[in-house]
């Protein structure tokens, strides 16, 4: 026979009311009769409902608990600002196992102001609804899932069931108090780090990737509708960017990434400074490390990594480099043409494998030129490579194992940005699509739970009763699992 929810095997019951008969004991009696039993028919529905009652249990557990953590006397002190009690009253919270209604004590400073709980100051409620854990699950979650699918994974797996509005607000709050402290809580990550055992180069990386953005642009010129009223604009693209700090071995092994991405901003101010402070933490530490650069040819990149990122070995990724070549040798042979990818592999070769590569590629497009005089694109790629030479010495930095491409950034654009922010109909906020690169970034960086439990720390208070301070007489916390 399949298991029966609580509710129901209380109403079989009579002789036990609710108020009296604990989830706790409906389960261990339930348990009791299932010794010897018959086996269940259908074992999906047996195991759900199962999880079922096991989970009203904990959620009586958490209210509990949580109860216990209220403060009822007329006058506390946060830390050591005294704060009157004003209210009493239910108030309902997201754990992990579900809803909890719980009674609590609201207090307020001298002065007005708005209230306090010490019951979410000192069990540390995120945002004033979510356990620690429930938060933690939650962002987790929609850092790599839509908030409707999030939803729809919680309903599926049991436990809490937020809604999709709940998971779309969450990381936003919580991704704008990280922002508030965003360089003390990378300062304190980072402590807890070490450069890997083994690691002999770091490799500097970072470049962009364009985003949909909410309303950006947004000049009043947008469709009308029936009525003559003007829509809002449906947004357009601008380049967030990303960055990588990896580490290598001897053999060119990569042993760790960290990585981040930030939201469009101007020169990408905020991210050089974090490239910034991740190297010179890691060449602080070991200073005999090789310092490798690498980008893809844009100017504003280099000027960053060359004048406040001195030192090391300037690379210009390779794939781009040969996407330059192509575009050379096509504009001239023609656009997918046999003589254009015949001339192309020839000389991407030459360009990887032969020391003073990148001078063969110049001669040979000088000579194409020679033979091309008024070809404007050609002209535009030979100049490229002629500015660029003294970053492709691609075969030496083979031999000594040393990285030649970007791939590393080039995949966190790929999975920090364009997995979750690049799906069909999306559209961004500045506030919300940092709040997901930042999840995202502690995640593949590995630097998640050392990241949330700094965060979560700071939603917590120290509360205390004053001395000859009492209680009120004949009145209890109670907390309760909600339907």
């Amino acid at each position: 026979m399949p298991l029966m929810p609580v509710s129901q095997l209380l109403a079989e019951n009579p002789s036990a009311p609710p108020s009296t008969v604990s989830a706790l004991e409906v389960l261990q009696r339930f348990v009791g009769q299932r010794r010897g039993a018959e086996p269940v028919s259908d074992f999906e529905r047996f195991e759900a409902d199962l999880r079922e009652m096991v989970r009203e249990v904990e959620c009586e557990v958490l209210a509990g608990e949580l109860a216990k953590l209220d403060v009822d006397v007329p006058v506390v002190e946060i830390e050591g600002d005294a704060a009157r009690q004003v209210v009493r009253c239910e108030q309902e919270y997201f754990t992990a196992a579900g809803k909890v209604r719980v009674t609590r004590s609201l207090y307020r400073y001298p002065g007005g102001g708005r209230t306090e709980c010490p019951l979410e100051l000192r069990a540390g409620m995120v945002e004033g609804r979510w356990t620690p854990l429930a938060a933690k699950q939650a962002c987790w979650v929609t850092a790599h899932l839509t908030p409707a699918e999030g939803a729809e994974l919680f309903a599926l797996m049991g436990g809490m069931s937020p809604s999709s509005s709940s998971l779309d607000r969450l990381p936003k709050r919580v991704g704008g108090r990280w922002e508030g402290a965003r360089e003390d809580f990378e300062h304190l990550v980072r402590e807890d780090e070490h450069v890997p055992d083994g690691a002999t180069t770091v490799a500097v990386s970072l470049d962009g990737v364009m985003v949909p953005m909410k309303g950006e642009g947004n000049t009043g010129g947008g469709r009308q509708d029936r009525r003559g009223r003007k829509g809002q604009h449906p947004g357009t693209f601008r380049e967030s960017s990303c960055a990588s700090i990896s580490f290598h071995d001897a053999d060119g092994e990569r042993l760790h990434t960290v990585r981040f991405a930030r939201m469009p901003e101007s020169k990408k101010r905020t991210l050089k400074a974090m490239i910034l402070e991740e190297a010179g933490r890691a060449l602080a530490e070991r200073p005999e490390l090789t310092l490798v650069k690498v980008a893809d040819g844009a100017l504003d990149n280099w000027e960053f990594l060359t004048e406040e990122l001195p030192g090391g070995v300037e690379v210009i990724d390779f794939y781009h480099a040969t996407q330059h070549l192509r575009t050379a040798l096509e504009c001239v042979h023609g656009e997918g043409s046999a003589p254009a990818r015949q001339h192309y592999e020839r000389l991407r070769l030459k360009l990887r494998d032969e020391h003073g590569g990148v001078e063969r590629i110049i001669r040979s497009l000088r000579h194409l030129r020679s033979k091309h005089p008024r070809n404007r694109k050609l002209e535009t790629e030979l100049t490229y490579f002629q500015r660029s030479r003294h970053r492709m010495n691609y075969a030496a930095l083979l031999e000594a194992n040393l990285p030649i491409g970007s791939g590393v950034v080039e995949a966190s654009c790929k999975t920090l940005v364009t997995q979750r922010l690049k799906r069909s109909g999306m559209r961004w906020s500045h506030e919300g699509g940092q709040a997901i690169l930042w999840l995202r970034s502690l995640i593949q960086s590995q630097r998640f739970e050392r990241g949330w439990n700094l965060l979560v720390s700071t939603y917590r208070r120290r509360v205390t009763i004053p001395e000859g301070v009492l209680a009120f007489p004949s009145r209890k916390a109670a907390g309760t699992v909600s339907a």
